[in-house]
């Protein structure tokens, strides 16, 4: 396994080293070579690591936008997320450990995130790291931010910043939320 959190060079994908806090509950990479948009969330909720598949949640938006804004031919459940590789996408977290909400994350639930994800965006070159909410942004890099392109970058890899999909992210309404993630799939064909 590489030091980035799951990618192998064989493409396969394994899961992070489960840490203490998780109870033995672990959400796997979805990292692999091809993958030219690799989506970042903050970090596993508990539905899941339930279900050990990125954004299970029910009620977290992120496969219905996924799907509505052209990523995906049809909508895919999250247990199918391995099916995203052969789309030329990939899945990590900003923070591995899984928590209630992401408020209960701290400073050092991040540490190492940046080199691990400027590992990703070396080793396997996608066009673009997405980041689904500010927050998964923010506690990698710090600061401020606004959604849409960022002017930093990884390697070769843009960033961008996409609203959160979580069920608890009322404040930003569908329609926009679909807007942003059109954009992305325009930016990155």
């Amino acid at each position: 396994m590489s030091g980035f959190g799951g990618c192998s060079s064989s493409g396969s994908t394994h899961a992070s080293p489960k840490l203490p806090e998780q109870h033995g509950l672990t959400v796997p990479d979805v990292l692999g070579p091809g993958v030219r948009l690799v989506f970042c969330g903050i970090n596993p909720g508990r539905a899941s690591a339930s279900a050990g598949a990125a954004f299970a949640n029910p009620r977290n938006d992120f496969w219905r936008l996924l799907h509505l804004s052209g990523f995906t031919p049809r909508l895919l459940e999250p247990q199918e997320q391995h099916e995203l590789l052969a789309l030329g996408i990939g899945l990590t977290n900003a923070a591995r450990r899984t928590t209630r909400g992401s408020g209960d994350l701290r400073a050092a639930d991040f540490e190492g995130a940046e080199e691990r994800l400027r590992g990703i965006a070396d080793k396997l070159g996608p066009k673009a790291l997405a980041f689904v909410g500010k927050a998964a942004y923010t506690g990698v890099f710090g600061g401020r931010v606004d959604h849409g392109l960022q002017e930093r970058t990884l390697e070769t890899a843009m960033l961008f910043v996409l609203p959160s999909t979580s069920p608890a992210n009322a404040a930003v309404p569908w329609e926009e939320r679909l807007r942003w993630f059109r954009a992305l799939h325009e930016l990155v064909g």
